[in-house]
């Protein structure tokens, strides 16, 4: 077994942390994968936990120590706009599309695989979250891909379970990676702001010209991009390759990648297009329309991401403090200690539960309009409180290693540069609250997140209340716009909670009494007294 191979301790230090078998160790990853209907593909979420918490996290090291390159030109002083990588960068995009991370989903369409696409998706992100950019947004550009005729190769090839890094067209791969150019300077999270031009090439056809730039450009090595930009009838959607079909580069250069405070193996970058071809994805005027399916599926990815993280940084923590000794006891046997470990799973193990809820509606989707009104609603409702609540956790669990989660080899500087992305990516928390609010407008959006919560209804008293409260403030006219950040916490409280008690999740009650009953202080680590922490850490991380 992996554990064999750890270094042992010395002078009251833990031993390493990895590898470990990320699958083996989660039972509420386990239990959850069951709960939403992918035990099928149980055996194979496994396989990948196994390799996640061994090759990949230690390819994870390289690929941050050594961070993206951006090569303008060559030896012979042609413009080539490269992004050089780490070869672990590389080794880590190839293990994760040929395990189906980025298409599992879309290459086999049956009941649970939207939820075994995501429990993969959670998995990658603990090990090495970069390259997790370019893997949900080829995932998520599938669907909207395959409705239209003329690029149904490209939908093909993005699901297939195939890594090819080469800059060829797209006729000479047999899988690609795709990326996305939304935001300009001038705009950002507002699209309709965008000054780049799209110009027809031809009347009729959906072949476009575009000038103008992006101020993120992620993945810039992908084979093609979604980008928005401003056709004749409007905002449109359009699929911009780095390599037209007779082998050409297309017509944009990369003006530099972004410096960002965490994400170093993924490059971002700026972008100016100088007459590339694109071709139409969807109708012209409908940039918007085209891309919310693919948005909502990036958001639930933020929700994955920041569960996973949150869950990575747990398991240190708990290692850390099984280990290391403080005044005559092991930190984990002392009160206050176990209060803030116990307090912390709480939360990551309500993240992923919502998670993956999220995940099974949107399995349930094209089948169910209540639960294609829910996934909306959830996803926004989820992807702003579990994001958010990541930056904090992964601080608290620096805390419970002191000084040594100050250091790189920790692994938690890396967790805690990467935490606060996500609520950032696809649309901050102000824009995630404001879409609940457009949501719930929709009185079938609201009947739908009111079933999803009726069905822990008698369950426990504060959740009791905690939705009659909500029925009567969502049954009001309208919620001021300066107040949705408060309905919207609420909600997704209400959500992890449903979940959690409809699971008879030993933790629910704990749930409920310190994120509902708001009998706690504000800080993890405040449980109130008589909460039950025996047993909690145990279902965390199993003994060594």
């Amino acid at each position: 077994m992996a554990h064999a191979t750890r270094s042992p301790a010395g002078d009251n230090q833990p031993p390493e942390f990895a590898p470990r078998d990320l699958w083996r160790d989660d039972l509420a990853l386990r239990e959850a994968v069951e709960r939403e209907g992918a035990a099928g593909f149980a055996p194979r979420i496994a396989a990948y936990g196994a390799l996640a918490g061994d090759r990949l996290l230690a390819l994870a090291a390289d690929a941050h120590r050594d961070r993206p390159r951006l090569r303008r030109f060559d030896a012979a002083g042609q413009r080539i706009d490269r992004v050089e990588f780490h070869p672990a960068y590389h080794a880590v995009m190839q293990a994760a599309i040929e395990h189906g991370v980025a298409g599992l989903s879309w290459r086999e369409p049956q009941p649970g695989a939207h939820v075994a696409r995501a429990a993969l998706g959670y998995l990658h992100y603990q090990a090495e979250p970069g390259s997790s950019c370019p893997l949900t947004m080829t995932h998520a550009a599938v669907p909207v891909l395959r409705r239209e005729p003329g690029l149904r190769e490209w939908a093909d090839k993005a699901a297939a379970p195939h890594y090819d890094p080469r800059e060829l067209p797209i006729a000479a791969k047999a899988g690609v990676t795709l990326g996305m150019g939304m935001t300009e300077k001038q705009g950002g999270s507002d699209v309709r702001s965008n000054t780049t031009t799209a110009t027809p090439l031809r009347g009729g056809d959906p072949e476009y010209a575009l000038a103008g730039h992006k101020w993120f450009l992620s993945a810039p090595m992908s084979d093609a991009f979604l980008v928005l930009a401003q056709a004749p009838g409007g905002l449109t959607c359009l699929l911009v390759p780095r390599r037209l079909p007779d082998g050409e580069r297309n017509a944009f250069r990369l003006l530099r990648l972004k410096d960002k405070l965490g994400d170093w193996s993924n490059a971002s970058s700026e972008v100016e297009f100088n007459g590339a071809r694109g071709w139409r994805v969807g109708k012209e005027g409908h940039g918007i329309a085209t891309i919310l399916e693919m948005v909502m599926l990036t958001r639930l990815d933020c929700m994955l991401g920041s569960a996973g993280l949150m869950r990575m940084a747990l398991a240190c923590a708990v290692h850390h403090c099984r280990h290391r000794r403080a005044f005559g006891k092991r930190l984990i046997e002392k009160p206050l200690m176990r209060n803030v470990l116990t307090d912390l799973a709480i939360e990551a193990e309500a993240a992923l539960a919502l998670s993956l809820r999220v995940a099974r509606a949107v399995d349930a989707a094209r089948q169910d309009p209540r639960e294609a009104a829910f996934a909306r609603v959830a996803t926004a409702i989820g992807k702003y409180w579990v994001c958010k609540r990541a930056t904090a956790f992964v601080a608290e669990a620096q805390e419970c290693l002191g000084g040594n989660g100050y250091i790189e080899e920790s692994l938690l500087p890396r967790l805690y540069r990467q935490a606060p992305l996500n609520s950032i990516w696809e649309g901050a928390a102000n824009i995630q609250c404001l879409d609940v609010l457009r949501a719930l407008r929709d009185p079938a959006t609201g009947v739908a997140l009111m079933a999803g919560l009726d069905v822990a209804r008698g369950l426990h008293p504060a959740f009791d209340a905690t939705i009659a409260s909500l029925g009567k403030r969502m049954a009001e006219p309208g919620v001021d716009e300066s107040d949705a950040r408060t309905l919207v916490e609420r909600l997704a409280l209400a959500l992890q909670a449903a979940v959690l008690l409809r699971a008879g999740n030993p933790l629910a009650d704990a749930f409920c009494r310190s994120r509902l009953d708001r009998c706690r202080g504000l800080a993890f680590g405040t449980l109130p007294a008589g909460t039950r922490f025996e047993g909690v850490l145990e279902r965390v991380l199993p003994a060594d």
